[in-house]
């Protein structure tokens, strides 16, 4: 039971480590601009988990990891914080090198000006859930900064890549909430957030995950000029 958490960073990355050698797609080239894209993005959203931990927003069943922490935080969260983004990469990577997916960035006004009726409505009636507010308040800021400043065209892309990331990201996330273990490794304050489970995960993880994947794929691209 101590080494859950670790086993589920663990399995969420070494399928993609191993192929990242492969000679067809070379990623292991990448993997210092992946680390530098990786920590830009990971600082403020560390900080918020710090944050979060702190004022008991979320906890963790400390039963589940290894003991050791780091400004509150489990070791294996700042772990995540690497081998989550590493997978999400390098699979939209993959897709990019070997598909054309050209045709889904005709979707990105349409995923823009939904995300900001959606979350706009969403963080007006439910400000005071401090988790749901915060995660309004990143996604629109970073779909709003990509769109309008940065005037990326790849955002239909990347969310039609995050949807095919769903069936991992409801094995690692439901694992981390509670779905095949006895109890949840994270936990969370019903106060702070809607209420709205996908099973055993906070709709709020699949928006906060998306605008981290959106930023990840941002840092990565610039940085390796891609």
């Amino acid at each position: 039971m101590p080494y859950t958490y670790i086993l589920i960073n663990f399995f969420t990355v070494i399928i993609c480590f191993l192929a990242s050698f492969d000679r067809r797609i070379q990623f292991d080239k990448l993997f210092g601009k992946f680390l530098l894209s990786s920590t830009i993005v990971a600082i403020p959203f560390i900080i918020w988990d710090i944050w979060f931990t702190a004022r008991g927003v979320w906890w963790f069943d400390l039963n589940y990891t290894l003991g050791f922490k780091i400004a509150g935080l489990p070791i294996e969260e700042w772990l995540f914080f690497y081998c989550i983004p590493f997978a999400c990469v390098f699979t939209y990577y993959c897709v990019e090198k070997f598909y054309t997916t050209d045709r889904a960035d005709v979707l990105n006004n349409l995923i823009v000006f939904t995300a900001f009726i959606v979350l706009g409505v969403a963080g007006l009636l439910y400000h005071e859930r401090i988790y749901t507010l915060l995660t309004v308040i990143v996604t629109i800021c970073t779909l709003g900064y990509l769109h309008f400043i940065a005037k990326k065209e790849w955002i239909g892309r990347a969310s039609f890549v995050y949807l095919i990331l769903m069936p991992g990201f409801f094995a690692v996330n439901g694992i981390l909430t509670g779905s095949l273990i006895p109890s949840p490794v994270v936990n969370y304050n019903p106060d702070d957030f809607l209420g709205i489970r996908m099973g055993t995960i906070p709709i709020e993880d699949a928006v906060y995950g998306y605008s981290q994947f959106l930023l990840n794929i941002y840092f990565f691209k610039k940085i390796s000029g891609k």
